[in-house]
């Protein structure tokens, strides 16, 4: 009997897969036999990351330095993930920054570099790896967006307009790779215990939890878990959706 969910025989690519939400997610997808690239702007954590996902679930893996907003990186990326796998089953577009603050006072390089990492890196992966994809007659393309993107979030008008952007992405590729058999789906998490999360004000943890129904923040595996479905081969009649992963706190 086949295991549910199995990646057994794929080849997955995950941006910002070194730590946090990325790692889970890389983690998660070898657990289910797939062999793993984890990109990072931070090699050295992406080289860690790599060896403990071969130690822990047997599964052969990558390491490679990527500046997600850089296409020539990105390229670059793209062409050793094949050269070593084959072709990349996979992706996810997990790569992604905050630099928070009032319109008023944001600073244009604020701006830029939160649109160009979280959306135009996005479409730089998608793009590089559109052409394997639609060879190979086959593709799971998963971005990983935010409920500040469905709903906006005061402060962050970089990163709810670039997590915005992702899901009109996500629904023109769907549109644009469904004939070729390659899904494109968005996950927006909501309210995530990371390190990034920890150390915000406990005003704002009390309050986003609040607006949780159930009462709970979510973890990683949470997101991960969510990605490992819309990887798999029993998701293979939904594209273009946008799964929210918050407890209820955008409905």
């Amino acid at each position: 009997m086949t295991q549910a969910l199995s990646l057994a025989g794929r080849t997955a690519l995950v941006t910002g897969g070194a730590r946090g939400i990325g790692k889970a997610i890389a983690e998660t997808l070898a657990a289910r036999g797939a062999k793993v690239a984890i990109a990072d702007l931070r090699i050295d954590l992406a080289e860690e990351t790599a060896k403990e996902v071969t130690n822990n679930f047997g599964v052969e893996t990558i390491s490679l330095e990527v500046d997600v907003a850089d296409t020539a990186s990105v390229k670059a990326m793209a062409k050793e993930t094949i050269k070593a796998f084959g072709q990349v089953d996979i992706l996810v577009n997990n790569a992604g920054i905050t630099r928070d603050g009032l319109v008023m006072r944001m600073k244009e390089k604020d701006w830029d570099m939160v649109l160009d990492i979280n959306l135009k890196g996005a479409f730089n992966c998608a793009q590089a790896l559109s052409r394997p994809m639609m060879k190979a007659r086959y593709g799971r393309i998963i971005n990983i967006t935010s409920v500040s993107g469905v709903v906006g979030q005061a402060g962050q008008a970089n990163y709810s307009s670039s997590k915005a952007g992702l899901i009109g992405l996500t629904k023109a590729l769907a549109k644009e790779f469904g004939s070729r058999n390659i899904t494109v789906n968005a996950i927006a998490p909501g309210f995530i215990e990371t390190v990034l999360t920890e150390n915000l004000p406990e005003e704002i943890k009390e309050f986003s939890l609040k607006l949780t129904p159930l009462g709970k923040f979510g973890t990683p595996k949470d997101v991960a878990n969510a990605v490992a479905f819309l990887a798999a081969e029993e998701s293979s009649f939904i594209t273009g959706v946008v799964l929210n992963v918050d407890g209820g706190m955008v409905m």
